[in-house]
């Protein structure tokens, strides 16, 4: 256990190097942590958290920088976080790709870092469709979901519909279907193909096939905003290495999903600290991250990545306001 001197000098320590980047030295320290020290007593309070592995001395400097650990001590029992410092800030209520489009905007906007969304997974259940005719043996499928998300499906079939034959196939399927997952309407469609009219039921059959392809591509949709944010920080810009792999985990959306789900599992601001666990398994990278909800419904998970030496009180302001801003945009009990 560190005593009171201990955990104020690793604050300090801390709060100092996030803002500088800079290794601190004792003289430094001193005047940071308005201790009246002397050089050789916070010297060995160092060296005593070194040993702790919660700070370590760079080969070329003779301060000292946090380390996983000291981050980790210091965001769960030191940190203090000032609500009401950001301003105000809205997501307008709209189709929930858009809204969650500007809420990976807002992340990186305010964080100045890399603001992430995963989107909630997309209703199979539709609202309404509609068909419209582009040109000959190509139709537009328009397909709401519950939600209000609208989405666009350019199919080609094999014969040429009038119309009035879409608007007949449309109105079936939204007298008779409303409601159902795609793969209700699939197995119902399976036993009334035979009594509906040939280009009825061709309409359907392909107007199910677009919705399940587009439910297909979109399922765990992720979100990024911001990447090229990392290119005016320090901590990546002067090492091209930490940059490719900051950059290589955004191509992989894959792995960015097994990390922000790994987040979205408990409730309230997380922090990830790079480098502690296999969570994030990159040393210069965190996160931080907040479930969101809909209707009361955690559906999602939102974050912002940026290096290890970031403002972390801020981050959880900034996470904790959009979190709550993207849910009152998306639900409609509100």
């Amino acid at each position: 256990m560190l005593d009171d001197r201990a955990k104020l000098l690793l604050k300090a320590l801390v709060e100092r190097y996030i803002a500088d980047g800079q290794p601190v030295g004792s003289r430094t320290l001193s005047k940071a942590s308005g201790l009246e020290l002397s050089p050789a007593t916070i010297r060995n309070v160092m060296s005593d958290l070194e040993e702790l592995g919660l700070i370590v001395s760079p080969h070329t400097s003779a301060g000292r920088v946090p380390t996983a650990r000291g981050y980790r001590l210091f965001v769960d029992t030191m940190l203090t976080v000032r609500r009401g410092q950001l301003g105000a800030h809205r997501l307008a209520p709209d189709q929930p790709q858009k809204v969650i489009s500007n809420a990976a905007h807002l992340l990186s906007s305010l964080s100045q870092f890399v603001g992430v969304v995963v989107a909630p997974r997309r209703s199979s259940v539709f609202r309404h469709i509609e068909f419209l005719r582009l040109s000959e043996r190509r139709l537009l499928v328009i397909i709401v979901s519950p939600e209000g998300d609208v989405q666009n499906r350019v199919i080609f079939t094999e014969a040429d519909y009038t119309q009035a034959h879409l608007v007949e196939a449309a109105n079936y399927l939204n007298s008779n279907y409303v409601g159902l997952a795609i793969e209700q309407v699939r197995e119902r469609l399976k036993g009334e193909v035979d009594s509906l009219r040939a280009e009825i039921a061709s309409l359907m059959n392909a107007a199910v096939t677009a919705n399940s392809e587009v439910l297909t591509e979109s399922q765990d949709d992720v979100v990024i905003s911001g990447e090229k944010n990392l290119l005016s920080v320090s901590d990546f810009s002067n090492d091209m290495s930490h940059l490719r792999r900051a950059f290589g985990l955004f191509e992989q959306k894959a792995q960015l999903m097994r990390l922000l789900d790994v987040t979205g599992q408990a409730e309230g601001v997380r922090i990830f600290i790079g480098g502690e666990s296999q969570v994030v398994p990159f040393e210069d990278l965190s996160i931080v991250s907040a479930p969101y909800e809909v209707d009361g419904q955690v559906v999602g998970t939102l974050g912002v990545i940026g290096p290890t030496r970031m403002a972390y009180d801020r981050m959880i302001q900034i996470v904790d306001i959009t979190s709550k801003l993207i849910s009152n945009a998306l639900s409609h009990n509100k």
